[in-house]
């Protein structure tokens, strides 16, 4: 029996296999990059819109909000926030583009809230 040329289809197979690891690893990378990112572009706008709540501006909450979640890469598509409250919840959704998955278009969503404290200095709340 010939078996002349078997390592090479075994190693081509490998090789294969090692590339769609590679591009799944690459993916799953970028997921968790992009979750980062969406979790900041959350924290800058919940903490925005918090500031507008404390000092109010011609700005309102949820445009300040809105603001600097695209500063981040990210849309606004939900905000707690209304003036006269002391509390801002927000939600930010970040594009996820995926290397090995392309056909997909996922998308990852950040949440953060944020509290205007009223009391002064060595205050506590209650």
């Amino acid at each position: 029996m010939n078996e002349r040329g078997s390592v090479t289809v075994l190693t081509a197979g490998s090789l294969f296999l090692v590339c769609v690891l590679c591009l799944v690893a690459v993916d799953l990378f970028r997921v968790l990059d992009v979750k980062a990112r969406a979790q900041t572009a959350a924290d800058a706008a919940a903490l925005a819109a918090a500031r507008e709540l404390a000092i109010p501006s011609s700005t309102s909450p949820e445009e300040a909000a809105a603001q600097y979640a695209q500063l981040n890469g990210g849309t606004l598509k939900e905000c707690t926030c209304e003036r006269g409250s002391l509390e801002a919840t927000v939600a930010v959704e970040v594009p996820v583009r995926l290397v090995f998955l392309s056909s997909t278009r996922p998308q990852v969503i950040g949440r953060a809230r944020a509290v205007v404290d009223v009391g002064g200095p060595g205050q506590s709340r209650p």
